[in-house]
């Protein structure tokens, strides 16, 4: 089964409350490989690539977050996979 990229932007409280540490924990967690990062404003940047049922996983897990978080919106994309990411880290 051919791997997918799924960029996800998370709108909300999403910033100073540990998100992208505890995104890379978790898509590590569902063997996903790409990066999260912050974006100037206020939201957070998820690019990752795996199994459908991995990035579905993922997406369910972003919707809460951490604790502290306050999630209020994801935008999705779907794009094809090309390989590029080894692991799943915080870009900064």
């Amino acid at each position: 089964m051919d791997n997918l990229r799924w960029k996800m932007v998370v709108s909300g409280k999403v910033q100073g409350v540990y998100y992208r540490a505890s995104t890379e924990k978790e898509a590590s967690r569902l063997g996903l490989s790409g990066y999260a990062r912050n974006l100037p404003d206020g939201r957070v940047e998820i690019v990752a690539e795996g199994s459908r049922e991995g990035l579905r996983q993922l997406h369910q897990w972003c919707q809460e977050g951490p604790p502290a978080a306050k999630v209020s919106a994801i935008d999705i994309e779907e794009q094809r996979a090309n390989g590029e990411f080894q692991t799943f880290g915080v870009r900064y």
